[in-house]
Protein backbone atom coordinates (compact mmCIF):
# COMPACT_ATOMS: atom_id res chain seq x y z
CA UNK A 1 0.00 0.00 0.00
CA UNK A 2 3.05 2.54 0.65
CA UNK A 3 4.43 1.65 -2.17
CA UNK A 4 1.87 2.69 -4.39
CA UNK A 5 1.22 6.03 -2.57
CA UNK A 6 4.74 6.48 -3.34
CA UNK A 7 4.67 5.49 -7.07
CA UNK A 8 1.43 7.73 -7.46
CA UNK A 9 3.25 10.77 -5.56
CA UNK A 10 6.44 10.27 -7.91
CA UNK A 11 3.84 9.91 -10.94
CA UNK A 12 1.99 13.43 -9.55
CA UNK A 13 5.15 15.05 -9.00
CA UNK A 14 6.97 14.23 -12.53
CA UNK A 15 3.74 15.61 -14.04
CA UNK A 16 3.55 19.00 -11.92
CA UNK A 17 7.26 19.30 -12.83
CA UNK A 18 6.90 18.63 -15.96
CA UNK A 19 3.88 20.96 -16.77
CA UNK A 20 5.85 23.43 -14.76
CA UNK A 21 9.26 22.96 -16.99
CA UNK A 22 7.37 23.54 -20.02
CA UNK A 23 6.36 26.75 -19.13
CA UNK A 24 9.32 27.68 -17.57
CA UNK A 25 11.03 26.61 -20.91
CA UNK A 26 8.77 28.25 -23.23
CA UNK A 27 8.90 31.94 -21.41
CA UNK A 28 10.10 35.11 -22.67
CA UNK A 29 13.26 34.93 -20.30
CA UNK A 30 13.70 31.40 -22.10
CA UNK A 31 13.45 32.76 -25.36
CA UNK A 32 16.20 34.93 -24.77
CA UNK A 33 18.79 33.23 -23.40
CA UNK A 34 17.83 30.57 -26.38
CA UNK A 35 18.57 33.38 -28.83
CA UNK A 36 21.69 34.85 -27.15
CA UNK A 37 23.13 30.61 -27.29
CA UNK A 38 22.13 30.56 -30.62
CA UNK A 39 23.97 34.12 -31.31
CA UNK A 40 27.07 32.93 -29.86
CA UNK A 41 27.11 29.27 -31.64
CA UNK A 42 26.49 31.51 -34.70
CA UNK A 43 29.88 33.61 -33.38
CA UNK A 44 31.98 30.43 -32.63
CA UNK A 45 31.54 29.21 -35.72
CA UNK A 46 31.82 31.70 -38.01
CA UNK A 47 35.49 32.24 -35.99
CA UNK A 48 35.86 28.28 -36.61
CA UNK A 49 35.37 29.03 -40.03
CA UNK A 50 38.09 32.02 -40.16
CA UNK A 51 40.63 29.60 -38.24
CA UNK A 52 40.36 26.82 -40.43
CA UNK A 53 40.62 29.36 -43.79
CA UNK A 54 43.90 30.22 -42.53
CA UNK A 55 45.31 26.78 -42.15
CA UNK A 56 43.94 26.22 -45.54
CA UNK A 57 45.73 29.52 -47.26
CA UNK A 58 48.99 28.31 -45.21
CA UNK A 59 49.07 24.81 -46.42
CA UNK A 60 48.68 26.41 -50.01
CA UNK A 61 51.96 28.41 -49.43
CA UNK A 62 53.37 25.47 -47.96
CA UNK A 63 52.57 23.19 -50.74
CA UNK A 64 53.56 25.75 -53.42
CA UNK A 65 56.93 26.66 -51.64
CA UNK A 66 57.45 22.38 -51.35
CA UNK A 67 57.22 22.20 -55.40
CA UNK A 68 59.18 25.48 -55.84
CA UNK A 69 62.14 23.83 -53.85
CA UNK A 70 61.81 20.42 -55.55
CA UNK A 71 61.59 21.99 -59.30
CA UNK A 72 65.10 24.01 -58.12
CA UNK A 73 66.34 20.89 -56.63
CA UNK A 74 65.67 18.62 -59.89
CA UNK A 75 67.23 21.40 -61.91
CA UNK A 76 70.32 21.51 -60.15
CA UNK A 77 70.63 17.50 -60.38
CA UNK A 78 70.12 17.87 -64.18
CA UNK A 79 72.68 20.67 -64.21
CA UNK A 80 75.13 18.08 -62.24
CA UNK A 81 74.26 15.16 -64.43
CA UNK A 82 75.04 17.12 -67.86
CA UNK A 83 78.25 18.20 -66.14
CA UNK A 84 79.20 14.49 -65.40
CA UNK A 85 78.09 13.71 -68.68
CA UNK A 86 80.47 16.47 -70.29
CA UNK A 87 82.96 15.21 -68.25
CA UNK A 88 82.99 11.29 -69.53
CA UNK A 89 83.08 12.51 -72.64
CA UNK A 90 86.06 14.69 -72.48
CA UNK A 91 88.31 11.97 -70.93
CA UNK A 92 87.13 9.61 -73.54
CA UNK A 93 88.39 11.87 -76.61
Amino acid sequence: MLRCYKNLALFVGGALFGSAGIKLLSSRDAKKVYTHAAAAVLRVKESVMETVTTAQENAADILASAKEINEQRAAAEEVVEDAAAEDECAQEA
